[in-house]
């Protein structure tokens, strides 16, 4: 045990060490949204995925893989898809006309593009994304909670409130530039750690061979892509929904505010590769380990669930349990904390500098100086943090059987849904209006919680609603209603402005 407290002791002193180089660099507002604008592209890559990832691919993704077999690959190919989009076809275009705009926020951007003269874009934006940022942050710390209580035997509360603590620290000295420093540190960590567990694992086996042959022994429909009963028309809505898991990196503004954060399109070119790459291998193997830890530790008939937890969410610490020494399995406690973290510090950031920037100071205080922007960003950080804090321990309480899988992914939904059809339109159709950006927006948002709480108890059909998840059935709706309302209320004006700045950034 004491290995693991020391491995455990040197990671958060390397995350608190990092916060404080950082407030050394925070003078301004600027500073403490978007890091002065500063970031290579090996940090803003590492960041943006690490953020975009979080817990639910090494607790959840993990346990999806236990639980379902091959089939869990869909997400990865999903995840790919969604990353190779954003980078390759909309990250340099964002990154140009943010930079003309001289945006810190995507809020900003959206207003400049519009050429807002209300703050009915503002406030729908802020409101919208804080919303659904609260309940993902919830779900961030939710994990840590559990993952300190499976790791360590600490009560659920104290690890949820030690982990939150450590976060909120580091995010309260150093800002946005902590939190894609110590992003870069977490990525790297989560990355070696993912890849070297599957890798030891077949290693040391002495029946690695029969793996295929043990998973179909085990249950068939474990080494089909399709699951069990093969291509059914329920199965494929779940394939369906799976794979376009990814769709949540095209717009959130949490991933593009790195986007916004990079110093130049030069390392957007040289990011993308290190992005996909990165992408591709951590959602891989965290399959890869939960399909190795059903394989190991479940039998014929066996219920994963009783073996390997709700959501069989525990076969990460299981299989590393199993497979290392004590002092390794604590650099496996900050892989886990480094997936959280990563994502808590960075929506915390964006949220607190949404809150401040683009609802106080634009629309109440313009004349606000930087220093005092800082410093209520701050407050403001703290003040959601602590929101967060008490969402999660009341998600705990109430809703003891959740799987941190379903808790991330709703967040997750929301957030895309709401943005990034809007992101999308706004980015690639000049004639895409304002009046249509906000009810995309909102058709996003309201239709992520139908979806959820209403389509899926639906007689006959809900069934299938449960299948695609959230975000599919939401997105698709966001999307439609945007194209609708500039059709039906276009402004000519406003394409042809958009489409100067686009001739401009090219």
């Amino acid at each position: 045990m004491l290995e693991k407290y020391f491995m455990i002791a040197l990671y958060f002193g390397l995350l608190l060490m990092l916060g404080f180089v950082a407030s050394k660099r925070v003078k301004t507002m600027k500073d403490f949204v978007v890091g002065g604008k500063s970031l290579g592209f090996w940090v803003a890559a590492f960041s943006a995925q690490a953020t975009g990832e979080s817990a639910w691919l090494l607790l959840g993704l993990t346990g999806m893989g236990a639980m379902i077999g091959f089939s869990a690959y869909w997400v990865v190919l999903g995840e790919l898809l969604g990353v190779f989009v954003m980078w390759f076809f909309m990250a340099s275009r964002f990154k140009r006309l943010t930079d003309r705009y001289d945006a810190i926020t995507v809020i900003d951007y959206l207003v400049t593009r519009f050429r807002s003269k209300t703050h009915t874009l503002r406030v729908v934006a802020a409101l919208s994304l804080c919303i659904f940022v609260l309940i993902y942050i919830a779900a961030q710390i939710d994990a840590t909670g559990s993952a300190f209580e499976t790791f360590l035997d600490w009560p659920y509360l104290t690890g949820a409130i030690f982990g939150f603590s450590i976060v909120t620290i580091y995010c309260l000295a150093g800002g946005f530039l902590a939190a894609a420093w110590t992003d870069m540190l977490q990525g790297a960590v989560m990355l070696a750690c993912l890849m070297l567990l599957p890798t030891v694992a077949i290693l040391t086996m002495a029946n690695a061979g029969s793996i295929y042959d043990g998973l179909a022994t085990i249950d068939s429909s474990l080494v089909t892509v399709w699951g069990a009963g093969g291509p059914t028309l329920l199965n494929i809505a779940a394939v369906i929904g799976m794979a376009l898991i990814g769709l949540g990196f095209l717009g959130s503004p949490q991933v593009f505010a790195r986007l916004i954060a990079i110093r130049n399109d030069q390392q957007i070119h040289r990011g993308k590769w290190v992005a996909l790459v990165f992408t591709l291998l951590v959602d891989f193997s965290a399959v890869t380990i939960g399909i190795l830890g059903r394989f190991i530790f479940t039998q014929t008939g066996a219920d994963p669930e009783v073996v390997l937890g709700n959501g069989a969410q525990n076969v990460l610490p299981e299989l590393v349990e199993y497979t290392f020494p004590p002092w390794i399995v604590g650099l496996y406690v900050a892989a886990v904390l480094s997936a959280i973290m990563s994502t808590v510090s960075s929506l915390i950031v964006m949220a607190a500098g949404s809150l401040t920037h683009d609802l106080y100071e634009q629309i109440y205080n313009p004349t606000m100086s930087d220093a005092q922007a800082a410093k209520l960003c701050r407050i403001m950080t703290l003040a959601l943090a602590l929101v967060a804090l008490l969402i999660a321990v009341t998600v705990a309480i109430m809703s003891p059987d959740r799987t941190i899988f379903w808790f991330a992914i709703f967040g997750w939904s929301g957030i895309a849904a709401t943005f990034c059809p809007m992101m999308i339109l706004s980015l690639f159709w000049p004639g895409f209006t304002e009046r249509a950006a906000i009810a995309s927006m909102l058709a996003g948002f309201f239709m992520t919680i139908a979806s959820k709480f209403l389509l899926q108890d639906l007689h006959s059909v809900g069934e299938y609603f449960a299948a695609l998840e959230t975000m599919p059935p939401a997105f698709l709706a966001a999307l439609i209603v945007g194209y609708w309302v500039s059709k039906v209320w276009p402004d000519a004006g406003l394409a042809a402005r958009y489409q100067e700045d686009l001739t401009h950034c090219e």
